[in-house]
């Protein structure tokens, strides 16, 4: 699982990138400045848990176990549903797609739940 996060991780984090350098050059004259801080919102989300994923892959072998497997995933499905939303609705989409948001959030939060839980449970 170690290299699967540090994998995921890592596209993840090359995704934020190459969508924040898109947002600054291809989308600013193109969105109001409230949509392209909506954008700009999931890309550093998006950011934050690249990182975390690295963070993940780390602990998969620090601390094995399936609390570090879990908050992986959260992380994953948690940068799908939150960055994913945002950047959809930035660009147009339905409003509809704003009440998905916080589920992502929510992913957030219980993955960095699980890894202090891995952390702290360990031996």
């Amino acid at each position: 699982m170690e290299r699967v996060f540090a994998g995921l991780g890592a596209l993840s984090a090359l995704i934020a990138v190459a969508l924040g350098a898109f947002a600054a050059h291809g989308l600013k004259a193109r969105l109001s400045p409230e949509l392209l801080a909506v954008f700009e919102t999931g890309v550093r989300y998006q950011m934050y848990h690249a990182l975390a994923l690295l963070a993940v892959a780390w602990a998969c072998g620090r601390w094995p176990g399936p609390a570090v497997v879990f908050a992986g995933w959260l992380f994953v499905v948690g940068t799908l549903i939150f960055s994913g939303s945002l950047y959809l609705l930035s660009v147009g989409a339905p409003r509809w797609l704003g009440a998905i948001t916080p589920v992502g959030g929510l992913a957030f939060i219980g993955g960095w739940l699980a890894l202090a839980w891995a952390a702290w449970t360990t031996r």
